[in-house]
């Protein structure tokens, strides 16, 4: 049985997110074609963390991706709304005849990488062509949210990246935004109420105070479909 990392994040009522267990904070950088679509992740700068740390949940600090304290001022209201229910109970099936794809919608992130060459679903429907099924499951696993995960059709199994335990701050530099908090490897994400979340290999915490999915990102970091405003 895989062993948790003794990292853990703890939700603040109204407050920003506590890291402690030393998780190392680093920038994932969304690197995108002349076409605005994601090609591929890169990682950039390692950022200060240490063994606890506190980045911004309202999306209104001086001093991103850390908190300063703003949340009082603005009297942030981070009421968590997510359901808490496994990601299995939530997401749709998608099958292909080589493939079969899971969403949940709710989680995504915005980050476009199931678009990357033809899109996720179409590939997962063509999944007996190799090369389809080849980059379905990539798309997928480009996906930080967690969102979309590819199974196995044979033993239905999921089809996981390997990410090392840690925590990243996503930017998109093609729209101009700065994402949410990648949270990879498994690591334990505590409710203010004390509940615990399910356990997940990948998922992304909103960092921009707006979404309806809390903690969780639903995308509302994106700018307006005008391209000239944004939404934090």
């Amino acid at each position: 049985m895989k062993k948790h990392h003794k990292g853990m994040i703890k939700i603040l009522k109204d407050g920003p997110y506590e890291i402690t267990g030393g998780l190392p904070l680093r920038k994932a950088v969304i690197k995108s074609g002349k076409d605005g679509i994601p090609v591929k992740w890169e990682d950039a700068d390692a950022l200060k963390g240490g063994k606890k740390y506190h980045l911004c949940r309202c999306g209104r600090s001086g001093n991103k991706p850390y908190c300063d304290g703003t949340h009082h001022e603005v009297k942030f209201h981070g009421t968590e709304t997510a359901s808490g229910k496994a990601y299995m109970k939530t997401a749709e099936a998608n099958t292909g005849p080589g493939l079969t794809l899971m969403d949940d919608e709710k989680l995504c992130a915005g980050a476009f990488f199931c678009h990357r060459a033809g899109n996720a679903w179409d590939l997962t429907e063509k999944s007996a062509n190799p090369e389809a099924r080849k980059t379905a499951m990539e798309e997928a696993c480009d996906c930080p949210s967690g969102r979309l995960v590819a199974l196995d059709k044979k033993t239905g199994e999921p089809i996981e990246p390997g990410l090392a335990p840690g925590v990243a701050i996503v930017e998109d530099p093609a729209r101009k935004a700065s994402g949410p908090i990648w949270v990879k490897g498994g690591i334990t994400v505590k409710s203010a109420k004390g509940k615990i979340y399910e356990r997940r290999n990948r998922i992304t915490l909103c960092r921009c105070g707006r979404s309806a999915n809390k903690p969780f990102c639903d995308g509302s970091h994106l700018p307006f479909k005008d391209g000239d405003k944004r939404v934090d």
